[in-house]
């Protein structure tokens, strides 16, 4: 649940229906039974999930919340997306993990983008939890100029031949498919880019060893090589010239993004609530001290923003993709409070929160993560001037 230590609900609570309520208090329970007591081992051992309890997960729906009907989804809103998302990723942001990626990630660029035979033939596997499609785009020399990437397919007859590699690929060497963006002409720029669905046992495709990161303990990344793998053409998702699209996409998994975000935040948040209240010093609560009450204010108001405008844009894309603008707020609202919120988590913890026992010191490593992933902070900001202005700044100017 999203309610502090005095069980207070607030932005949330007013804007929920009852069956967004329902959602929330089914996952939040099943989240905590089961994945939070994990977490702490997953994080320490750099565990992915288990593929067992990802089928749970495609048991539950969660997987498919997102995916129209007529693919074996349910077709709700992004909105309950997040909420679930939200309350998984509190417990354990590897538990979140393939709801993330199915219901605002690759899988949503199919359904938005693929062929009426690419979203039956590939969505219902990603609804069942037999498959997961991680998204690979950054290389070695192109990270934010994603337009710089050199990783080619070259259509031979009815396949690509994909030639390159990728870095950063949050899911490789685990995920069972990856939607590859890469340069299919001459053409310059953002002109000759599009994406094609790559199976990970394909011949060819190899990964490099797992990073070891500060964050995203048991989510996996690595290095992606790719030599002369050969994939049907009818699994191109995105033709040349569409990379237009991939804003459109990134747009949508900002918003998951900026819930992982804001679990992070509400869970550093909770905890502290909590802990001010119990513990005990110079014989009194910490809580009863005056800038620990600001400092605990300041928390709520970073948490509860993030909030208002990450559940803003999910109203507004409805079942689609929400406005470029909003997206971009949202995450970077929600990404610099998780980072304030679990920072001062720590200092009111004290030598408490600089101790694994009391997770509060991995919440603060997986939010400098969020802030990286998906468009660092400072790309986010270029991109709210752009689209507040309606200017278009060239980079490379």
């Amino acid at each position: 649940m999203t309610t502090g230590a005095s069980g207070r609900d607030l932005y949330a609570g007013t804007v929920l229906d009852d069956d967004q309520r329902a959602l929330r208090e089914m996952v939040a329970r099943v989240a905590a039974e089961r994945y939070a007591p994990r977490a702490r081992e997953w994080d320490r051992e750099r565990q992915p999930l288990p593929a067992d309890e990802r089928k749970l997960l495609a048991g539950l729906g969660l997987l498919g919340l997102t995916i129209p009907t007529r693919y074996g989804g349910e077709g709700r809103p992004v909105l309950d997306a997040l909420i679930a998302l939200e309350e998984l990723a509190k417990a354990s942001p590897i538990a979140a993990w393939p709801v993330f990626e199915a219901c605002t990630g690759p899988a949503r660029v199919i359904e938005q983008f693929g062929t009426e035979e690419q979203k039956t033939r590939l969505l219902g596997p990603v609804v069942s939890g037999d498959k997961t499609i991680a998204v690979s785009i950054s290389e070695p020399e192109a990270g934010s100029a994603a337009t710089d990437m050199t990783t080619t397919g070259r259509v031979e007859g009815d396949t690509i031949v994909v030639n390159g590699v990728k870095r950063w690929c949050s899911g490789a060497g685990h995920s069972e498919q990856y939607l590859v963006y890469l340069r299919l002409s001459e053409a310059r720029g953002g002109k000759a880019i599009g994406a094609v669905l790559v199976d990970g046992a394909a011949p060819g495709v190899s990964f490099g060893p797992q990073e070891n990161l500060m964050g995203f303990r048991g989510i996996c990344s690595a290095d992606i090589f790719f030599d002369d793998v050969r994939v049907p053409l009818e699994n191109l998702i995105v033709p040349a010239g569409g990379f237009s699209k991939l804003f459109t996409a990134f747009s949508i998994e900002r918003l998951g993004n900026a819930t992982m975000s804001l679990a992070v935040a509400q869970t550093a948040l909770d905890r502290t609530a909590r802990y001010v209240l119990e513990r005990r010093q110079f014989g009194h609560r910490v809580a009863d001290y005056q800038l620990v009450q600001g400092a605990i204010a300041d928390m709520v108001v970073r948490v509860e923003s993030a909030r208002m405008l990450l559940y803003a844009a999910a109203q507004g894309a409805g079942t689609g993709a929400p406005s470029a603008l909003a997206a971009s707020v949202a995450k970077c609202a929600a990404n610099e409070a998780a980072q304030f919120v679990s920072a001062q988590a720590i200092q009111l913890h004290g030598g408490y929160g600089y101790s694994e026992e009391y997770e509060i010191e991995r919440l603060h490593r997986d939010a400098h993560g969020w802030a990286l992933a998906g468009g660092t902070l400072n790309i986010q900001k270029i991109r709210i001037a752009s689209e507040y202005l309606g200017v278009r700044f060239d980079q490379r100017g």
